[in-house]
């Protein structure tokens, strides 16, 4: 189910980049402004990421779909060992198949220079504005994520909150980092974009940006560890994390 949803997150990624940015696309011509087009891949990959997690299979997983938060989520004992080295493999399997699905079926406008797989490398002020740019938006992510599931009247929006963050990210972060905080979204287009440039950001960042928001929200509950690994817990699918 995670390499599913990964491959459907990637495979929407590229198809929105393509669309706003290969030269070909009628809606290229019409979108002029940077920051247009970005708001508009932001609405876009916020909803995806919304509905995924909403779906039968993101309520059945979990929703995690990014490497970063199953780590974090198992760093705070509510991933088993053997379940995070599987949703691992899952969700970079997922995000390699995705990339390659999209360049199939959009007849190489994905492998364009100007959609280039929808590839995430660091912005004009450097590697290192693009590793705190990571940093950042993976702690204020992961923090609302688990301020939010762990709250009985707002756990239910989690998806919604999480996909409005996306959706700001990519509008007005992206043009520091590229928009990544997923090791898994970042390698997907890196394997067939041949793009390794800086690649190590999009791994030590994301995960030492939500592992240290897992450690605030530790320190606020003094030691009282998250409900739930689950981005939407209120649902009759069974749960793996916490065995009901």
């Amino acid at each position: 189910m995670e390499a599913v949803e990964l491959a459907i997150y990637l495979f929407m990624a590229c198809a929105v980049a393509t669309l706003l940015q290969d030269p070909d696309s009628p809606v290229q011509h019409f979108v002029m402004g940077g920051i247009e087009r970005r708001a508009l891949m932001g609405i876009a990959m916020g909803a995806t990421l919304t509905a995924i997690i909403l779906s039968p299979w993101g309520k059945q997983s979990g929703g995690h779909f990014n490497p970063a938060v199953t780590f974090t989520y198992y760093r705070l004992g509510k991933v088993e060992f053997w379940d995070f080295w599987f949703y691992l493999a899952a969700q970079f399997l997922g995000a390699i198949g995705g990339v390659w699905v999209a360049g199939l079926l959009l007849r190489g406008a994905a492998v364009d220079d100007a959609a280039r797989y929808a590839v995430t490398v660091p912005g004009m002020w450097g590697s290192a504005v693009a590793f705190l740019a990571e940093v950042g938006i993976s702690f204020f992510l992961m923090l609302v994520v688990l301020v939010i599931t762990n709250r009985a009247n707002l756990a239910r929006y989690t998806a919604y909150f999480v996909g409005l963050l996306i959706a700001a990210y990519i509008t007005f972060e992206s043009p520091l980092s590229g928009m990544s905080s997923n090791p898994a979204r970042t390698l997907g287009p890196a394997v067939h974009a041949g793009q390794w440039h800086a690649l190590w950001i999009y791994f030590v960042a994301p995960s030492l940006g939500m592992l240290v928001a897992a450690e605030l929200f530790l320190w606020a509950r003094n030691g009282v560890e998250p409900y739930c690994a689950k981005l939407h817990h209120d649902n009759n699918k069974r749960c793996i994390f916490c065995h009901d």
